[in-house]
């Protein structure tokens, strides 16, 4: 990861797996070593895949962003859950056009808090800022790329 001046530059890339077919494909995440990570546009079934598919990956990008913002506006006032889990659903449609894009993410996000205070705080970081975006929200990287949308250059080098 490069920081230059207030901007954060990160490099991942991704290879065509030789040992399986033409739509998988091995990650490459930089530095940040992994035993395999694999993206798998191939199977359909789960029970087949090697990996996630990338519209799996985005859900898991936006899910781990929200969740990590959450658990980040807790600890902020030294409170910590009992337990956490969350899960995203994606929605893919096709559009006018008749390609399949995806639609929609609902992301539900399970906390257990026993304790008052830390769902007292729990309630301050879910409380709307402005345009229906929760206190947590605004700190989600991902989260609020997406929904801004994402500039994206391409470049076919042949």
């Amino acid at each position: 990861m490069n920081i230059i001046s207030n901007d954060i530059k990160t490099k991942v890339g991704i290879k065509l797996d030789e040992s399986e077919s033409q739509m998988i494909f091995k990650c490459d995440l930089g530095n940040l070593k992994v035993k395999d990570c694999y993206i798998d546009e191939e199977h359909r079934e789960e029970v087949d895949m090697l990996g996630p598919n990338p519209s799996r990956l985005l859900a898991l990008g936006v899910l781990g962003c929200l969740s990590a913002s959450f658990i980040f506006c807790i600890r902020k006032r030294n409170f910590k859950v009992d337990d956490f889990t969350a899960e995203a659903e994606v929605f893919i449609t096709k559009n006018e056009k008749g390609f399949w894009r995806i639609k929609k993410i609902d992301v539900n996000i399970l906390p257990i808090i026993t304790d008052p205070n830390t769902l007292k705080r729990a309630k301050q970081c879910l409380k709307s800022v402005k345009d229906g975006v929760s206190f947590f929200e605004q700190y989600c990287i991902v989260t609020q790329s997406v929904r801004s949308g994402i500039e994206v250059n391409v470049n076919l080098d042949l």
